[in-house]
């Protein structure tokens, strides 16, 4: 089958408008994920300066605000426990770090992160999962520079863990 002059011209044509149109609608499409990004960053930033100047209930609301439109963000999440662990909310603190975790599993491998969680996780009175967070900050040997005495904070917290374990079994 041998194409003719006038064929491969529409051929051509039409393969040519194909990418100028699909160029289009991605360009279209793009400057809307570019808004919806502007906004969101822009409530994520919000909430952070208002926990940063001491308005909790403020910042609370902003990271939730956040957290419905972008219910998978690490860093939403991540902030959010931060958020609500200072505003005493331990239970919703450490539902926000685990999915903190179960999005970024490589966090394991952050000694700050690790120990907020075992913080977290003790005032939540999740106290196994505490004492493992711990007890794997321990055997990591980790001392960042960050936090000078990073391994007594974790034996500390650790033999908290240990007492509250003990109360709580004897209190049954």
């Amino acid at each position: 089958m041998t194409f003719t002059e006038p064929i491969r011209k529409y051929i051509l044509s039409g393969l040519v408008a194909f990418v100028v149109i699909g160029l289009i609608v991605a360009n279209v499409m793009a400057s809307k994920q570019d808004d919806k990004f502007k906004i969101n960053e822009a409530l994520y930033t919000q909430a952070i300066q208002l926990q940063s100047t001491g308005d909790m209930a403020g910042s609370a609301d902003a990271i939730k605000n956040v957290l419905k439109k972008e219910p998978n963000s690490e860093m939403a999440n991540y902030a959010a426990a931060l958020i609500f662990a200072q505003n005493g909310d331990m239970k919703q603190a450490a539902i926000h770090m685990q999915k903190t975790l179960d999005l970024n599993p490589y966090k394991v491998e952050d000694p700050t992160f690790m120990i907020q969680l075992g913080e977290i996780f003790a005032g939540a009175e999740r106290f196994e999962d505490a004492k493992t967070v711990l007890l794997r900050c321990q055997e990591s040997a980790w001392a960042p520079e960050d936090i000078p005495n990073y391994q007594e904070q974790v034996a500390t917290l650790l033999a908290h863990i240990e007492n509250s374990l003990k109360e709580g079994t004897k209190n049954e």
